[in-house]
């Protein structure tokens, strides 16, 4: 049995249809099954709740052989710490509990580099996985760089002022790495029975790229002139704290872009093993144009 968290999530959705495609029945825990699709909701089992919650995991996890950990997007938590460590800390005694033999997490990058060390929802991602491999389980953490689907939270920017805001350097070339290769890894170690203790796995993309590569990019394939402007750490926090987000959540965040600032995704080197297939143009030619004129 593969059990899968977070499965109407970016990546947890690509994880979910990959096992389906394969002829997998996954068991799945979610809040709310009515957010699942018709057909995903007719081949899985269904979990429903958090899968931070105690009695929903230990369900979640009698009898199966490999577990995909997601840790959620919280912007109520008090801090990354809580969103990370402590909502994961239930699943690392039940994983241990029910003796599931790999666990496979998503995380991000600084294995080893002291700007994780201080580095907001970086260092307590970190945190989450030393937290699981610490249950004794089997545990391969794939680590990642930013998102390129991060992208689509500024397709109304773009739409309505032909710019897309963060806190990054305009010129600082880094990685960035598409979900449907995160999640493509993730199901290559889920069925793979043959690696055992704990390890990480970098997902890197193709290319390193500034933001202001990326709106020339985002330019051509779109058409039209689309521009980045860099946001400063209190105007960015502003912003977060304003869409509802905790402060400790918001600084959280502010943390880790300034550590990406300082080279922190850059630090892991490119690998043939690491690359992952898909390009930024790709990606928007595939997803973010589509959502742009959907």
């Amino acid at each position: 049995m593969y059990v899968i968290t977070a499965p109407t999530s970016t990546i947890g959705r690509l994880v979910v249809d990959d096992l389906l495609d394969r002829g997998e029945k996954p068991r799945l825990v979610t809040r709310d099954a009515s957010r699942l699709a018709p057909g995903v909701r007719e081949r899985a089992e269904i979990v429903e709740g958090s899968h931070g919650d105690e009695a929903v995991i230990d369900r979640a996890c009698a009898d199966a052989e490999a577990v995909f950990w997601l840790a959620p997007d919280d912007g109520d938590a008090p801090s990354t710490e809580a969103a990370y460590v402590n909502f994961t800390r239930p699943a690392a005694q039940a994983f241990a509990r029910h003796g599931v033999r790999r666990v496979v997490a998503v995380t991000a990058l600084g294995r080893g580099t002291p700007l994780a060390e201080h580095a907001g929802a970086v260092t307590s991602s970190r945190a989450m996985c030393d937290l699981i491999a610490a249950s004794g389980v089997n545990f391969r953490a794939v680590a990642c760089p930013s998102f390129m689907h991060n992208l689509l939270n500024h397709v109304r920017s773009i739409r309505e002022q032909g710019l897309f805001f963060m806190m990054a350097d305009p010129d600082l070339k880094a990685p960035t790495v598409a979900a449907r290769d995160i999640a493509a890894t993730a199901v290559s170690l889920l069925l793979d029975g043959t690696w055992t203790r704990s390890g990480e796995v970098a997902c890197l993309g193709p290319e390193d790229l500034s933001p202001n590569d990326m709106a020339r990019i985002v330019s051509e394939v779109l058409g039209t002139e689309v521009g980045y402007r860099q946001i400063g750490g209190a105007a960015f926090k502003e912003r977060m704290t304003g869409f509802g987000m905790t402060e400790g959540m918001a600084q959280g965040l502010v943390d880790m872009f300034e550590a990406k600032n300082r080279g922190l995704d850059n630090a892991e080197p490119r690998t043939a093993g690491s690359t992952t297939p898909t390009t930024f143009r790709q990606w928007c030619e595939e997803v973010l144009k589509p959502a742009m004129t959907g």
